[in-house]
């Protein structure tokens, strides 16, 4: 776990809390100390685990959280509508290094999305030897035949545009026209274009869980605080 020491401007700057030129102002106006002792200048050095504000611990300097995206957000930094940033704490988006999600999920698909400003968690969770899991639930145009669990579990399904067949998936129906699915892959509309390729349409669409974080408990733009670190991740 990191302790970082250094100067209170650099590090409330860094977690967002306050640009370093508005740190003589932020000391002023809140009640920061170090070890019990008030913290004045903007200079002075200190380890964040000793660091309060207004009585309150500091944020994590690592931070990785698990949101239960809602329709019509975006993951993104720079498209034009609504971003799923903008759902959070106004110090979380001024954080530097920035929060970034981990993956994508669609504008009109909702559900687990993780977002961390740990980029080697970012990179070992999205890399394709993952194999992070991704459950799914979809609600279908036309009614299930009845093979699309066996065609998705072969490991022989090839979407349009790749050069191999993907990874095999599990599939649970739930009703007619409604499918659990689980994959350990992330490629681009996966879960669409596996049932395009079965000859039906997915009109609805929500991620269930992301390696194994669920948001059964989350309302729509809830998130929760994960403990989750790049280094509990070997993918040698």
């Amino acid at each position: 776990m990191k302790n970082s020491f250094k100067r209170i401007d650099a590090h409330l700057s860094t977690l967002g809390y306050c640009s370093r030129s508005e740190a003589a102002a932020f000391l002023k106006k809140h009640q920061v100390s170090s070890g019990g002792v008030r913290v004045r200048d903007v200079k002075c050095k200190v380890f964040h685990t000793n660091v309060l504000v207004d009585g309150k611990e500091l944020d994590p300097e690592t931070l990785t959280l698990l949101m239960n995206k809602p329709e019509g957000v975006i993951c993104s930094h720079n498209d034009a509508g609504k971003l799923i940033y903008s759902l959070l704490p106004q110090r979380w988006q001024r954080r530097n290094p920035k929060l970034s999600t981990i993956g994508r999920l669609d504008i009109d698909t909702t559900g687990a999305i993780l977002l961390t400003d740990d980029g080697g968690l970012n990179h070992k969770l999205t890399s394709p030897k993952s194999k992070a899991p991704k459950v799914y639930e979809a609600i279908l145009a036309a009614s299930l035949k009845g093979d699309e669990a066996e065609i998705f579990a072969s490991g022989r399904l090839m979407l349009h545009g790749e050069k191999k067949p993907l990874l095999p998936a599990k599939m649970e129906v739930l009703s007619e026209k409604k499918a659990r699915l689980e994959i350990c892959e992330g490629k681009y509309h996966q879960v669409k274009r596996m049932f395009a390729a079965t000859g039906n349409k997915v009109v609805a669409l929500h991620r269930v869980s992301f390696n194994g974080c669920d948001v059964d408990d989350l309302e729509p733009a809830q998130y929760k605080l994960l403990m989750l670190h790049s280094d509990e991740y070997n993918l040698e």
